[in-house]
């Protein structure tokens, strides 16, 4: 498959992963691929022991109207997110900024009767089939992205039916049979339930991402609502340290997290919830983490510049960050970043206030949609890289399926 363009980086295989082309979020573990999708509705298993030839081995259905798009592996353990298949139901299907734009739950008709929502535990000691072992049930919207690498926490963004949107979960995986949610943190105004009142402007959506976890800090995204780093040293009882929002001047969006510890730094991504740049372009920052109290941010990141990507259609802009999960490709000045339209980039930051991008590669258009919204543009939108210790990097696309490349900047 030949790029659209591409520099450093090569094209190994794809898979239209037996049809459900719309992949989300991909974990790479033990010589499988777990990809969560956006509109199929399930978990696709793929066996990627030869890079070369990439075969789908197995497919778990979620309930009628839920999707587990967010997932997590370690060891013998795969945990799952249950939520609303939101693209597919009608509030949704013409209006991005109905899900983008404030809270999706106040704009669901009769919710509780149309999806699952809830945390999933496989068994993936045998990792061409998971076997479900646990379900941890929630109100709301429930889960939207999780945080694990082994121990006894896992760390989640939640939606409970008492809050105004997506809020930090703190589940004890001690049994995971059987997790449970035993720490909560949230921004002043979202608790609708205790009698808080939103402190944002109309028409902005405070709703956490996902938190990534290093030592005794997790550092949170909150969408329109900006940036938080939080002291878990006990995981039951969060404490904030530090809230930041780059909203305004820069826009919303605040997506994507990445703490390098050894380096008391911190990459921050913030996503385009919009088409062709029309509200501006969005960025990945550079904080200073020295003083986890005081973030500074001291550089941003160069956009790609070898096309005319806002002319291109669809979202332009950075979404998914690699995570230097262990057993994964660890890196500290090597950053991976998916930016849609714009495919996967690869930067150094060994100058933390120059960052250099030293890589790319822009998949060709996909050959059919699998997003059922109607007027979607039909070109890429790549969503999530998942870096192996060798360079392998394993890209997924809401209609492109699965490509696997290979960095050759090692």
């Amino acid at each position: 498959m030949d790029a659209v363009a591409s520099r450093n980086i090569r094209f190994v295989s794809h898979s239209d992963l037996g049809g459900r082309g719309d992949g989300v979020q991909i974990m790479v573990h033990r010589g499988y691929a777990y990809i969560g999708h956006g509109f199929s509705n399930g978990i696709t298993t793929v066996d990627v022991r030869d890079p070369k030839h990439p075969k789908v081995v197995d497919f778990i259905a979620c309930p009628p109207g839920t999707r587990a798009f967010h997932l997590q592996t370690h060891e013998d353990l795969l945990l799952a997110v249950n939520a609303p298949s939101v693209w597919t139901m009608q509030e949704f299907q013409n209006d991005q900024k109905a899900y983008f734009g404030g809270s999706p739950a106040d704009k669901l008709k009769d919710p509780a009767s149309r999806f699952t929502s809830g945390i999933r535990v496989y068994d993936i000691s045998k990792p061409e089939k998971p076997a479900e072992i646990g379900f941890t049930p929630t109100t709301g919207l429930g889960p939207h992205r999780i945080w694990y690498t082994g121990g006894r926490y896992a760390y989640a963004s939640v939606h409970f039916a008492d809050f105004t949107d997506h809020i930090l979960a703190v589940i004890d995986m001690s049994d995971p049979r059987k997790p449970e949610i035993v720490g909560r943190f949230w921004l002043p105004g979202m608790w609708r339930g205790g009698g808080e009142t939103p402190t944002w402007r109309t028409g902005r959506r405070y709703a956490l991402h996902h938190v990534l976890v290093t030592g005794n800090f997790a550092y949170g995204a909150w969408r329109d609502g900006g940036l938080t780093v939080l002291d878990v040293a006990d995981p039951t009882k969060p404490k904030l340290l530090c809230h930041r929002n780059l909203d305004p001047p820069f826009g919303g969006g605040t997506h994507s997290p990445l703490p390098l510890p050894d380096r008391n730094l911190l990459v921050l991504a913030d996503e385009p919830t919009f088409a062709n740049c029309s509200e501006g372009l969005r960025y990945i920052w550079m904080f200073d983490v020295r003083e986890p109290a005081n973030p500074v941010s001291i550089a941003a990141f160069p956009q790609p510049a070898e096309a005319d990507y806002c002319a291109k259609g669809g979202s332009f802009g950075p979404h998914n960050l690699h995570e230097n999960r262990p057993g994964a490709f660890q890196s500290s000045r090597l950053i991976f970043a998916t930016y849609y339209n714009a495919g996967v980039r690869a930067y150094d930051i060994e100058n933390p206030f120059q960052p250099r991008e030293i890589g790319y590669y822009v998949p060709p258009n996909p050959a059919r949609m699998m997003d059922p919204r109607p007027n979607r543009p039909q070109v890429i939108q790549s969503c999530d890289c998942y870096v192996d210790r060798n360079g392998l990097m394993y890209l997924t696309d809401p209609n492109a399926g699965l490509n696997i490349l290979q960095f050759e900047g090692l």
